[in-house]
């Protein structure tokens, strides 16, 4: 079984997660800048195996794609022709980053800390991650 990547996917950098080979937590991986995106993912799963790619889909509270999905949509078209093996698939991301930033209070992260973005997009792509696999064992244990 592969590991699935997440993608906190920003107009100037993306946050990263990844699962555990087991597919049991997700965990932060890195933040790179948007325009080394698709360098970064293909010379990771060149390096892992990775069966899916879940990238966090902005929503406004009503449910409908946020304004946000203009950039986002030809980025994630560009690493599907760049990468077709891979198997991409958008995740509701409502609320991500003002549960991470919670969670870095809750830590006891410091407030110079909770300014790093790139910290943030990190985390943000782990809860997406973290949703989306509660999600499935969910949906598999409740047909």
């Amino acid at each position: 079984m592969g590991r699935l990547l997440a993608i906190d996917y920003g107009r100037r950098r993306c946050g990263i997660a990844v699962t555990d080979s087991l597919r049991i937590v997700a965990t932060g991986l890195a933040t790179v800048e948007t325009p080394r995106l698709i360098e970064f993912v293909r010379d990771y799963v060149a390096c892992e195996q990775v069966d899916a790619v879940i990238v966090g889909l902005p929503r406004d509270v009503h449910g409908r794609d946020s304004d946000s999905m203009r950039y986002i949509t030809p980025g994630i078209n560009r690493l599907r022709k760049e990468l077709p093996q891979l198997k991409i698939e958008f995740y509701d991301e409502r609320f991500t980053s003002v549960i991470a930033h919670r969670s870095m209070i809750d830590s006891g992260m410091k407030k110079m800390q909770r300014r790093d973005k790139a910290v943030v997009d990190t985390m943000a792509a782990a809860i997406i991650l973290n949703d989306y696999l509660q999600s499935r064992r969910y949906a598999e244990e409740n047909p």
